[in-house]
C-alpha cells in the first residue's frame, strides 16, 4: 500500500465526513451510492521497503489503481457484482477496509521500527532505559499486527467474495491484543520521556528532525508514529461496528461481529483505564499536597477517586436581601475541587495552597439555575449540599465567568439533571446531532476529545459557543467547542445514526443477558 496509516486514516475519516454531508443534503439516506461509504485506498507501493509488509494477493498488481473492493480487476472480471445484492456489496467494502487498513497500519509500524527505533545514531544517543520507555513493546505490537494481517490475507485469498473477517478479529483480540494494553498504558511515561529528551538532549532532537525529513515519513512527525497502536485499536473497534451495522440481523455473521466487538471494547476500555490510572494517581497526590483543612480532614487519595473539574467561582456574601446591594464585595472568590464521588470547597491562600471549609458527597449535591435577574446575577446558580461536612444542609449562591462555565459546573455537579435537548435516562428523543470535522484535544477533565467523523448527540449548548455531547459509538460525554463540528440537519440521517447505535449496543446487552441466562441454567 502506498499510504502510511496516518494518511490512510485521515483519508478514511474525511471520506466518511463527505459521505454524511452528501446524505444530509438528500431526502432519502438510501440515495447515496455504495461507493461513497468506503474511504479511498492508495495505489500499491512501487518501491519495496527493506522489510516489506505482508501483501494481500488482490493488491499485488503494481500497475493498478483502485478505490474499492468492487473496483478490483479480479472482482470486475468475475461478474460477481451482477449477482450480489447492494447490501452485500456494502458489507464486502466494510470487511475489505478492515483488511487494507491493517496493511497500511503494519506499514507504518514497520517504518517506526526500521527507520526510528533501529537507527544506529539514535541507538548511541539513547540509554537503554530511555529507549525502552520511548518504544515500549512496539516489537510485540508489530508481531501481533503481522500475524493478524497474514490471517486476514489468507481469508481474502480463499474467495473473491469475503466470507467474514470478524471471526479472525475475535480470535486475535482474545489471544493476542493484550499487547496493546501494555503499550497504551505506557503512554503517559512515553510522552513525558519524549518531551524530556527533546529538552535535555540536543543530539536526540537533531537526529529525530533529520529522520522526520526523510521522504519515507511523508512529512509526518515521530510522535504521530508513536501513537499509532492506540489509534489503531480504537479504529478497529469502529471498523467492526461498521461491519456489524451491515450484516444480516440474527445471522451467524452478526453473532461473530458482536463477539468481536465485545472483546475489542474490553481491550479499548482497558487501554483507556491504563492511561487514566497513571495520570490520575499523580494528579491526586498533587492536589492532596495543596489542601489544608479548616474542617475535619477528608482523605483525598483513593484508588477509586479521580478529578472531574476544578476552578474558581464567585460566592455571594450575606443574606439573600443583599442581592440588591451594588457593592464590589457582593461576591468573593472560592475554589472547587469536584471528584467523581466528592466535592471539596476551598479558599485559595498564599503559597499555592487551598483551605478547605466545606465538603459533601457528590451524590448529595443539587443545583438550580437562577432566572435572569440583571447583569449582576448573570450566570448565577444555587448549589445545595444536602449533607455537608457538619452533617447539615447548606446552600451556596455561585457566579460563573460565563454561561458555558455555569452550565459546565451545573452538569458536572449534578450529572443526572435533565439537559436542554434530552434527559440522560432516555435517548429515544430525536435530539440534535453533530459530526466532528476538526479534531479536538480535551483541555479540561469535563471536556471530550474528538476524532474526525465522530457523531454525537447534542445534549446541551451555550450561547458562547460550547456543546455538551454524547458520542454515539462509545457513549462518552463531555464539552467541546461548537466550531469543531457540523450539525446533522436531516432527521432521517439522525434516526439512522441512532438506529445503528442502538443495534450495536442493545445487541451487546441482549448477548450478555442470554449468556447470563445460560450460565444460571
Amino acid at each position: 500500500l502506498g499510504l502510511l496509516y496516518q494518511e490512510y486514516r485521515d483519508k478514511s475519516t474525511r471520506q466518511e465526513i463527505e459521505t454524511r454531508r452528501l446524505q444530509d443534503s438528500q431526502t432519502d439516506p438510501e440515495e447515496s451510492s455504495p461507493s461513497e461509504e468506503t474511504p479511498s485506498e492508495a495505489e500499491p507501493a512501487s518501491t519495496p521497503e527493506s522489510k516489506a509488509p505482508p501483501q494481500i494477493s488482490l493488491l499485488r498488481n503494481s500497475n493498478s489503481r483502485f478505490n474499492l473492493w468492487q473496483d478490483l480487476p479480479e472482482i470486475r472480471s468475475s461478474g460477481v457484482l451482477s449477482i450480489l445484492q447492494p447490501d452485500e456489496i456494502k458489507l464486502q467494502e466494510a470487511m475489505f477496509e478492515l483488511v487494507t487498513s491493517e496493511a497500511s497500519y503494519y506499514k507504518s509500524l514497520n517504518l517506526l521500527v526500521s527507520h526510528f527505533m533501529e537507527n544506529e545514531r539514535l541507538k548511541k544517543i539513547l540509554h537503554q532505559s530511555e529507549a525502552h520507555i520511548l518504544f515500549s513493546n512496539v516489537l510485540d505490537v508489530m508481531a501481533v499486527s503481522e500475524r493478524f494481517l497474514l490471517d486476514l490475507e489468507q481469508r481474502v485469498e480463499e474467495n473473491i467474495v469475503i466470507s467474514d473477517v470478524c471471526d479472525i478479529v475475535y480470535q486475535h483480540t482474545v489471544n493476542h491484543f493484550s499487547v496493546y494494553i501494555t503499550y497504551v498504558s505506557n503512554q503517559t511515561y512515553q510522552e513525558r520521556a519524549y518531551k524530556q529528551l527533546l529538552q535535555d538532549k540536543p543530539a536526540f532532537r537533531e537526529v529525530i528532525s533529520q529522520l522526520e525529513l526523510d521522504p519515507k515519513c511523508k512529512g509526518l512527525s515521530f510522535s504521530s508514529f508513536l501513537i499509532l497502536p492506540f489509534q489503531r485499536i480504537t479504529r478497529l473497534k469502529l471498523l467492526v461496528q461498521n461491519i456489524l451495522k451491515k450484516v444480516e440481523e440474527k445471522s451467524d455473521r452478526e453473532n461473530t461481529a458482536l463477539d468481536a466487538h465485545k472483546e475489542l471494547e474490553t481491550v479499548v476500555k482497558a487501554c483507556n483505564e491504563g492511561v487514566r490510572k497513571m495520570s490520575r494517581t499523580e494528579q491526586m497526590i498533587s492536589i492532596q499536597k495543596k489542601l489544608e483543612f479548616k474542617i475535619k480532614s477528608v482523605p483525598i487519595i483513593s484508588h477509586s477517586r479521580w478529578l472531574l473539574k476544578q476552578g474558581e467561582l464567585q460566592q455571594m456574601n450575606g443574606p439573600k436581601t443583599s442581592r440588591t446591594l451594588r457593592t464590589k464585595k457582593l461576591f468573593r472568590e472560592i475554589y472547587l475541587f469536584l471528584f467523581n464521588d466528592l466535592l471539596v470547597i476551598c479558599r485559595q491562600i498564599p503559597g499555592d495552597k487551598y483551605q478547605v471549609f466545606d465538603s459533601a458527597p457528590r451524590g448529595l449535591l443539587r443545583v438550580e439555575e437562577l432566572e435572569d435577574q440583571g447583569q449582576s446575577l448573570a450566570n448565577v446558580f444555587i448549589l445545595r449540599l444536602l449533607e455537608n461536612a457538619d452533617d447539615r444542609e447548606a446552600s451556596y449562591m455561585l457566579k460563573a465567568s460565563s454561561q458555558s462555565e455555569m452550565k459546565r459546573w451545573m452538569i458536572s455537579l449534578a450529572p443526572n439533571r435533565r439537559t436542554k435537548f434530552v434527559s440522560f435516562t432516555s435517548r429515544l428523543v430525536d435530539c440534535p446531532q453533530i459530526q466532528c470535522v476538526h479534531p479536538y484535544v480535551a483541555q479540561q477533565p469535563d471536556e471530550l476529545s474528538l476524532e474526525l467523523a465522530d457523531v454525537l448527540n447534542i445534549l446541551d449548548k451555550t450561547d458562547d459557543g460550547w456543546i455538551f455531547g454524547e458520542r454515539l459509538h462509545d457513549q462518552e460525554r463531555g464539552w467541546f467547542p461548537s466550531s469543531m463540528g457540523e450539525e446533522i440537519l436531516n432527521p432521517k440521517i439522525r434516526a439512522q445514526n441512532l438506529k445503528e447505535c442502538f443495534r450495536v449496543h442493545k445487541s451487546d446487552d441482549s448477548q450478555r443477558r442470554k449468556l447470563g441466562s445460560r450460565n444460571r441454567q
